[in-house]
């Protein structure tokens, strides 16, 4: 699942409106929505704001992975 929308979802579950999180993390309304309808990408800042704003840590919504797609096995060397 895309970060905006597992972000979209966590909204929902707990009643934190776009909104809300549009105000307190000064990010423009639109930009906002189409971040968590997986229509655009969340600059790293916008990421880091939205997380500060819901008190998450920022690996909250974020799984490790690499370019291949493939799970890190073992130590990388």
């Amino acid at each position: 699942m895309e970060v905006g929308l597992k972000i979209k979802e966590y909204l929902e579950k707990n009643g934190i409106s776009q909104a809300y999180v549009s105000r307190t993390a000064k990010i423009n309304a639109v930009k906002l929505n189409l971040g968590l309808n997986g229509k655009r990408r969340f600059t790293f800042q916008e990421y880091s704001f939205i997380c500060g704003v819901l008190g998450v840590n920022t690996d909250r919504f974020l799984q490790p992975r690499l370019p291949n797609g493939n799970k890190k096995e073992g130590n990388i060397e």
